[in-house]
C-alpha cells in the first residue's frame, strides 16, 4: 500500500484538514507538503523549539536561564516569534565561534517561522507536542523493525510498516477487503 493509499484508507477526502507535527526536519516538512498540500498545516513540535531555546538560555541569562526560557516559551505559545528572535539577536555569537547555541536557536526558529502557530493549534484543540507520535513510532514501527538480528529490504520494510499502520489505525479489515477486490 502506498503512502497515498494509506492516507486515503484512513479517511482523507477533499474536505479533510490534516494537522502535521514533527521535529521540523526540512525533508519531513517537504514530504508533508507533497502529501497534503493546502489540506495540511505542519507544526514544529513545541519540545523541539524549546530544546533550541534551552540551549541558548545559559548564554542569554546566566543567572536565571530557566526564567528566560519560560518567557520565550510563553512568547512562542502566543505567536510572538518576533519578540523571541529579537531577544536572541542581542547575544548572537560570532560566525566563527566554535559553539553557537544562540545563533543556532535563531536560525532554527527563523527557518521554521511558517510552522510555529502554537496559538492557532491550541485554539483548535490540536496537539503541539509529538509525545503521542513518538510513542506510536516506538510501538508501531520500531517494535517490529528493530528486532534483534532482523534486517529488511526497503520494499519489504515499507510493506510491513503499511500493515502495522493499518492495524494500529483499525483499517486492517478494509485493507484486506480492498486487497482481495484488487486481486480478483
Amino acid at each position: 500500500m502506498s503512502r497515498r493509499q494509506c492516507i486515503l484508507a484512513a479517511g482523507l477526502n477533499a474536505k479533510t484538514r490534516v494537522h502535521g507535527l514533527g521535529d521540523g526536519a526540512r525533508w519531513i516538512i517537504d514530504q508533508f507538503g507533497e502529501q497534503f498540500g493546502a489540506q495540511g498545516t505542519y507544526l514544529v513540535d513545541f519540545y523541539h523549539s524549546s530544546e533550541y531555546l534551552a540551549g541558548a538560555a545559559p548564554v542569554m541569562n546566566q543567572r536565571q536561564p530557566k526564567m528566560w526560557l519560560r518567557r520565550q516559551q510563553g512568547r512562542l505559545l502566543s505567536n510572538r516569534l518576533g519578540s523571541v528572535l529579537k531577544s536572541l539577536l542581542t547575544k548572537q555569537e560570532p560566525k566563527e565561534a566554535a559553539e553557537s547555541p544562540v545563533r543556532d536557536a535563531h536560525r532554527y526558529l527563523t527557518e521554521r517561522a511558517n510552522h510555529l502557530d502554537y496559538a492557532g493549534a491550541r485554539k483548535a484543540n490540536l496537539p503541539i507536542g509529538s509525545g503521542e507520535i513518538e510513542s506510536g513510532h516506538r510501538h508501531v514501527i520500531q517494535q517490529r523493525l528493530k528486532l534483534s538480528g532482523a534486517w529488511w529490504r526497503e520494499r519489504n520494510a515499507e510493506a510491513m510498516l503499511s500493515l502495522r499502520v493499518c492495524r494500529a489505525n483499525q483499517t486492517w479489515l478494509p485493507y484486506w477487503t480492498n486487497f482481495a477486490a484488487i486481486e480478483n
